[in-house]
Formats: C-alpha cells, structure tokens, sequence
C-alpha cells in the first residue's frame, strides 16, 4: 500500500522536491534514524520522488530490532517460571531468541499477556496478588518515561508482584558510536521527532559540532519528511553542519522536563547490548539501586547461556546502513515476515519487513 495524496499535498511535495533536485550535485547517504520514518518513507513512496542521487538507508531506531537475543531468551526464561505472567507490547511476541518466541511459548501454555500500556500491568498484579507479573521494558527514550512512572505508580500503591525486565536504550550514544564506526558513511540525519519531544534538542547537538554532520529532527508526514530532507540538502550543498528542528510544534529545544525528571529519579545510564552492533558504552538504562527491588532479575534470578545467532542474518549490517535489507541471502527467501529469520523483518518498524511489505526490493533489484 502506498499512500497518496491529495493534490496540495501533491503540489508541494512536487515543489520540494525540485527545490532538493536543483541542491544535489553528489551522491548523498541520508540515514533515518527511527523506524517510524521507515514506514513512512516507503508508504508515501519518497525514495521515488528524490533524486537518484539520494540515498536513503535506515539506522538503529527499532527498539524491537535492536534488542539481543539474549534478552528475548531471558524473557522466554521468566515464562516457564512457574507463578510468573510476562507483559508486553504486542510487537514483541514474534521476535526470535535463539531456539524460540514468546508467540512459541504462549502456545505452549505460558501466561503472556499482550498489553497497550505498562500501567495495565499494575491492575493485572493486583488480580494476581500470588503471582510475579514481568513488564519487558523495551524501547527508547519515548517509552522508559511512561515504565518510570508506572514503577513509581506501584511503589505509591504498594503493589508488591509487579516487575520489569529492563532493555531501554539512548539513541545519541549510539548514533555516536556509528559515526566512531569506519565503515559506516552518513551525510545527514533524519532524527526522530517522537524521542526528541522527550530528550530535547541538545543530546544530539555533538552530530554538528563534533561530527560536522548535518542533523535535522523531522516529523512523520510525508512533507514533513521531505522538508527534513529539504533542509539537510540545503546544508550539505552550502558545506554546512548544524541541528536544525523541524518538528517545532512538538518538540521544543528543552524536551518534556518531567518526562526527563522522572526518567532520570528512576533510571541510571549504564553499558548495554545492541543486536548486531555489540555493546555500546552508557546507551542503556538500568534501575537506580532505590528501585531494584522492581527488576525481576533481583526478585528471581535465572539462568540463560550464552547462544550463537543465525551466523547469515545480516541485521546488524542493516541497522547500521552498511547493508540494504536486498542484500542479504536471506532476505525474501528463508526469512519472511511469516518465518523471520532476524529481528528487522519482525516489527513493523524494521527495516527489512518495510522493504519486503512495500515491494522495494523489487523495483530496486
């Protein structure tokens, strides 16, 4: 499906899109860091509208694709554990471990619940007083506010059986330890407009000044895209590199300051691993000490060895815009949304299920 749009809409996107044609004299590579603006630009089709000069390549912004294996099998762990229910966003049931699903596992009789919100996990532990209810604590910036403040919620109402098991992760660390990365080539950044509304403008800052990198934050329309991609061209043809906000109606230069508050009380930066990118220094967040006692690792620790990944995926390559999704053997064949081999071809924000969804393999073959 391709989304089309109504004729002013056409109008400008025809403008902006000869304004960025008439900017291009090189070839660019143009990462977009979230996986919302991956689906985005494939069902607006914007790669057909730029010129081919342009390229655009996805980054490591699916919370889904980038969480290791190891995290999903210590989920899958916690389900067998008898007395135990697991929480979780819906687009997590389907990502691989090593040997098997959370949808595998819920088959097979385990209590896995799919909710919208951390908060319903509270009432479910209250329903559940006998029981350990697990919240899988996956994302970014966006959603680690919303689990602080649900831990928080249960401290107040002394709800005693609910627990999360933390993967959050920080987008500014590893876009830096991209850019640290040799093989890794970016002319600018498409930043994500949703964890920005968050953090502020000031966390990525270090892309311009330290990286000389052009960065725009960008929100998710089909025109607000192309004016981020507008703006990016517009510094890369002038020899430019500052951060520049396009998304203004929604993110402002400071962040939401009581999100971060209560991120912060709640969370500490620690060294966490990324799938298919290893580990990337203070890019997670892990409980205070004041707020151990809510990870279940704490409460009822398990075991889970160490397990080689599929060695032909090459999801770690996609994330990091080393590889198209086409590119790898595996891609379309062995791995499908149906039988998915790597993470990226799961979620529908990853990269590898947007191409094979929209059919850009085909048409770029």
């Amino acid at each position: 499906m391709v989304v089309e749009l109504d004729m002013e809409l056409q109008t400008m996107a025809a403008f902006l899109t000869r304004q960025i044609d008439g900017l291009i004299t090189r070839p660019i590579r143009l990462m977009e860091v979230c996986g919302t603006h991956t689906v985005a630009i494939f069902k607006a089709a914007i790669r057909q509208l730029l010129p081919a000069q342009v390229e655009l390549v996805s980054g490591p912004g699916c919370p889904v694709c980038v969480t290791p294996s190891r995290y999903l099998d210590t989920a899958i762990a916690y389900s067998r554990e008898k007395g135990v229910i697991v929480t979780t966003f819906g687009d997590m049931m389907r990502v691989p471990g090593t040997d098997s699903t959370l949808s595998e596992q819920r088959a097979a009789g385990a209590d896995i619940r799919m909710v919208y919100s951390p908060l319903e996990c509270i009432e479910i532990a209250k329903s559940n007083p006998l029981k350990r209810v697990v919240f899988l604590a996956v994302g970014f910036e966006t959603t680690a506010p919303l689990v602080a403040g649900t831990i928080l919620t249960a401290q107040a109402a002394g709800v005693k059986n609910f627990f999360v098991l933390p993967a959050h992760k920080r987008v500014p660390p590893v876009l830096q330890a991209l850019l640290s990365n040799a093989g890794v080539q970016v002319d600018g950044f498409l930043l994500p407009g949703n964890v920005c509304a968050i953090t502020g403008e000031q966390p990525f800052e270090f892309l311009a000044s330290q990286y000389q990198i052009p960065a725009v934050i960008a929100g998710f329309s089909p025109l607000e895209i192309l004016q981020a991609i507008y703006r990016l061209a517009k510094q890369i043809h002038a020899g430019e590199a500052r951060l520049e906000n396009q998304y203004k109606q929604v993110v402002r230069p400071e962040g939401n300051l009581t999100a971060v508050r209560i991120l912060n009380q709640v969370y500490g930066e620690a060294d966490t691993d990324w799938r298919g990118l290893g580990c990337i220094a203070r890019s997670g967040l892990v409980l205070r000490s004041t707020y151990h006692s809510f990870d279940i690792r704490t409460a009822l620790p398990v075991t889970v060895p160490d397990r080689p990944v599929h060695s032909a995926c090459r999801c770690g390559e996609v994330l990091q815009g080393k590889a198209l999704p086409r590119e790898c053997l595996l891609f379309g064949t062995a791995c499908t949304p149906e039988q998915p081999i790597g993470a990226c071809m799961v979620s529908v924000e990853g990269a590898c299920a947007a191409w094979y969804q929209y059919g850009s393999w085909r048409w770029q073959g």
